[in-house]
């Protein structure tokens, strides 16, 4: 064997190789939205429940020769649909993720209506440390978090879905650990919505319960009536003018941290032991980075961290483990317990006390 010639041959698939997977990112934008509009226009559903030619297609959709073929050229070669020798196009297992996997449906219609538009501001935004995108095509805004409750119908509904997503299916899990310890009271910092406390007074109607979050939220989610039992107090985390109430019990924060720089996390911290007691236990619940079961998880939060780049606020994103140990040990808080693998995404909660 010639191991000149092999190794020639081999380095030669793998520049190759390279220069596909290069192509694959350089148009990857336009492969987002020609799956989008594989969705909206019915393409990828209509194969799915009958597999078609061109022709059979476009009379079934009414669509045009171009939109048709055009598309489907594009589905092929991205791998979300096939052709086999008699022309017929069926949709693969990726197309089918467009379809049916809650996760995939969640981050493409997030992706395509809260960041796609601002990621285009993404140089910007890191140059700058401000959410450049938010502030180019949304509103003028130190972060997205007090437009939200005002943002347009599909763009808010699309980032409430992602947000309930990657939370939901935990905080009954969540309420187990937490009530287990019987605190006096529960404090829920960053409430979004409300499902926690939904999830606590389901259990327990009883529960002492406080939402604290920002004042343009809670005008709105004290209105719920499905949160009756439930107190409410607004303040930025970040502006010191109103204090944090005294805290006794547990608190939590739920996908909270991230929403903020390692600077800005210390601060909160710091602020939040000043006004506990020995006894009060913190949690502190993120789905960790590196702390993932599956490569597809990762590598979807991972990319979370742009959309704090370009659209949230231009300084936090997802965190590693380590990263928020760091955090909490340079704070006057210690971990004293890790809760791991938590729900379908693989959660990690962290409960802290007063060092």
């Amino acid at each position: 064997m010639n191991t000149g010639n092999y190794r020639r041959r081999n380095r030669k698939h793998s520049t190759v190789q390279a220069l596909t997977e290069a192509q694959k990112i350089a148009f990857a934008p336009l492969t987002f939205q020609a799956v989008g509009s594989m969705l909206d226009l019915g393409i990828l559903k209509s194969l799915d429940s009958s597999p078609a030619t061109v022709a059979e297609l476009m009379e079934k959709l009414n669509l045009s020769e171009y939109t048709t073929r055009t598309l489907l050229e594009i589905g092929e070669v991205s791998d979300i649909v096939e052709k086999d020798d008699d022309g017929v196009y069926t949709v693969t297992q990726i197309g089918k993720s467009f379809l049916y996997d809650e996760m995939t449906r969640v981050n493409f219609n997030f992706v395509r209506d809260v960041c796609y538009v601002g990621a285009s501001e993404m140089t910007a935004s890191f140059v700058n440390g401000r959410p450049e995108g938010l502030n180019k095509f949304f509103q003028k805004s130190d972060t997205i978090y007090p437009l939200v409750p005002s943002l347009p119908k599909k763009i808010k509904q699309s980032w409430y879905e992602f947000d309930h997503f990657y939370s939901d299916n935990c905080f009954e899990i969540i309420y187990k650990i937490i009530t287990e310890k019987s605190p006096s009271k529960v404090f829920d910092i960053g409430g979004n919505t409300g499902k926690f406390e939904k999830v606590c007074l389901k259990n327990n109607p009883n529960i002492d319960i406080t939402m604290l979050d920002l004042p343009e939220n809670i005008e709105i989610v004290s209105k719920d009536e499905s949160l009756k039992g439930c107190k409410f107090y607004a303040k930025n985390v970040l502006n010191n003018e109103k204090p944090f109430p005294k805290m006794t019990g547990a608190i939590l924060m739920s996908q909270f941290l991230d929403c903020f720089s390692k600077e800005q996390i210390q601060f909160i911290l710091t602020n939040i032991s000043k006004s506990i007691d020995a006894k009060t236990k913190v949690y502190i619940l993120e789905p960790f980075t590196d702390n993932q079961v599956f490569g597809g998880a990762r590598f979807s939060l991972t990319h979370t961290s742009l959309y704090f780049t370009c659209m949230a606020n231009g300084n936090s994103k997802m965190y590693t483990k380590s990263e928020m140990t760091e955090i909490v040990e340079n704070s006057n808080l210690q971990i004293v317990n890790v809760y791991e693998n938590l729900g379908p995404h693989d959660y990690t909660l962290l409960e802290c006390e007063l060092r």
